[in-house]
């Protein structure tokens, strides 16, 4: 068969095909990469990321009026009405205070005790009993609301508050709801009324005060405890909403009117007296329901 290319020929071919595609393939690459803009195009061109949404807070003034309710009490539970006035500078932070007056009511504890330990010991008339003698500093000989039991009576509570989180409910998928949960942090100012000091003064053993045993009555004071607490809010109007909160509210103090803790140098226990050694850290709490005004009434959107 006769060759129609010499091999010397096919090899010169090959060798210019090769040279001129790596020439090209070279031009081709770019000197630096760089980064493309990617245009979105559309009806969603431009559009935020939620529309007509319904600013709940923001520029306007909250009244909530609403009710507290003591949790794990042992001798007194207290029912606080109250009022809590807000301020919100954007839908996610506010500036408020929150206030109340307590009233109380005893638990089946305090019950049994004033039945048992108080009323049928009859130690106004049997003194010199023994069981009247060995209680004589903690049990009085009336009634122990009125005599020895410690009572919060007020509090006000300025407070920062921030919503993290907002949305809607729905029932049966007809029925929506806006709701947001907002949390909140301040200092408290708190009304107590606490068993009178009696045995001695905390700060001078030395000085005597009148016996516990023949001085039962209530003394006020006023302490600062931190407070900080929780709420879920739900709104069926554009001014109208209802809610409930849990708030917490650290601090020491005597709820028995009890002699539970030594004194003097040596802290010998018991001393027979009650003073502030006598008030133990408590960590209490509350839960309170309430009922919301949002004022201006009419409600702003976002475009």
């Amino acid at each position: 068969m006769r060759r129609l290319v010499s091999r010397s020929t096919f090899r010169t071919l090959f060798g210019a095909v090769l040279g001129a595609s790596v020439a090209l393939g070279i031009t081709a690459v770019p000197a630096a990469a760089q980064a493309q803009e990617i245009q979105l195009t559309g009806p969603l061109a431009g559009a935020p990321a939620v529309r007509k949404l319904r600013l709940r807070r923001e520029g306007r003034f909250e009244i909530a009026a609403g009710a507290s309710f003591t949790l794990l009490d042992e001798y007194q539970r207290t029912i606080m009405p109250g009022l809590r006035l807000q301020y919100h500078l954007t839908d996610w932070f506010g500036l408020g205070v929150f206030g109340g007056f307590g009233f109380q009511y005893t638990t089946g504890l305090t019950d049994e005790l004033q039945e048992k330990a108080v009323d049928n010991r009859q130690c106004a008339a049997n003194p010199n009993s023994r069981e009247c003698v060995l209680t004589g500093v903690n049990l009085t000989r009336g009634n122990m609301a009125d005599d020895q039991l410690g009572a919060m009576q007020w509090m006000v509570a300025p407070q920062l508050t921030f919503i993290p989180f907002r949305g809607k409910l729905s029932l049966f998928a007809s029925l929506f709801v806006d709701t947001d949960v907002h949390f909140f942090v301040g200092p408290a100012i708190i009304g107590l009324k606490e068993r009178k000091d009696c045995g001695f003064e905390e700060d001078s053993p030395g000085s005597a005060l009148d016996p516990c045993t023949g001085s039962y009555e209530l003394a006020s004071r006023v302490t600062v405890a931190p407070t900080f607490g929780l709420g879920l809010n739900f709104y069926p109007s554009q001014f109208i909403g209802f809610g409930a909160e849990w708030r917490g509210l650290p601090f020491s103090w005597n709820t028995s009117g009890f002699d539970v803790a030594g004194g003097g140098a040596d802290q010998e226990f018991p001393d027979t007296a009650v003073n502030g050694s006598d008030r133990q850290f408590r960590f209490n709490s509350m839960v309170t329901v309430n009922v919301t005004l949002q004022l201006p009434t009419q409600l702003k959107s976002t475009d």
